[in-house]
């Protein structure tokens, strides 16, 4: 069965690109081929951290998003990993609706999951329910609540919309904070996770062996949370 993942949220800044890079991290660790596809052109996290497993993808040709499922079908075994960029919910919409893709994928045997990722803020609520009320149970979501953009849910909690979610077969996946620096050194370094957490990679950020440590504390954490989801 063909897997798509899309990492959207639609919101900048609340982590999509960070957990698009800690998903393509989990697939190398767990030897799970997969394609990346990188939709943001001024900086997409994907085509800078993981550029040997991504390519780019233009929101606003259709021609260009249907190289996603054509890839899809293409080598079923193979997941398709897709890290949108803030403010691409309406043309994804619009090239599902035009090809139809939810029905698409059910006639196909494949899942389209949509990994929606949040900060603690109502905006990301909000996105939610209007995610919801468009696709119903037509995709498979995962509620990524990013710690590293705040740590106090109750907006969430409190909104009916993750129990909403969690009705239509929704599974959450909490990402820890680390350390403000440590992130800031990989990223300077543009290093992947695995080069952050392995000391004998090159220009792997600079990182010390406790930043190395904390990298790797940290990845362990979120990818028992990913295992608890499956890919």
């Amino acid at each position: 069965m063909a897997h798509i993942h899309f990492i959207g949220g639609e919101k900048g800044g609340v982590g999509k690109s960070l957990t698009a890079r800690v998903l393509a991290q989990y697939m190398i660790d767990k030897n799970i081929p997969f394609l990346g596809f990188d939709t943001d052109r001024s900086h997409g996290a994907l085509m800078r951290f993981y550029a040997g497993y991504a390519s780019p993808v233009v929101m606003d040709h259709y021609e260009a998003l249907d190289v996603i499922v054509e890839a899809a079908a293409e080598q079923p075994e193979r997941r398709i990993l897709v890290d949108l960029a803030a403010q691409t919910h309406e043309p994804l919409v619009r090239w599902m609706d035009d090809v139809g893709l939810v029905n698409m994928a059910e006639e196909m045997g494949m899942t389209i999951h949509y990994w929606h990722v949040m900060d603690s803020g109502k905006d990301s609520v909000d996105l939610l329910q209007r995610l919801l009320d468009r696709f119903g149970t037509g995709l498979k979501y995962v509620l990524v609540r990013n710690q590293v953009r705040g740590n106090d849910f109750s907006v969430l909690e409190q909104s009916g919309q993750q129990q909403r979610a969690l009705e239509f077969g929704a599974r959450i996946v909490s990402i820890k904070k680390l350390h403000d620096g440590v992130i800031q050194k990989i990223d300077a370094g543009s290093s992947s996770f695995w080069k952050a957490k392995n000391p004998q990679e090159p220009n792997s950020g600079g990182l010390g062996m406790m930043d190395r440590q904390r990298v790797k504390m940290w990845l362990r954490d979120v990818y028992r949370e990913i295992d608890d989801v499956g890919v």
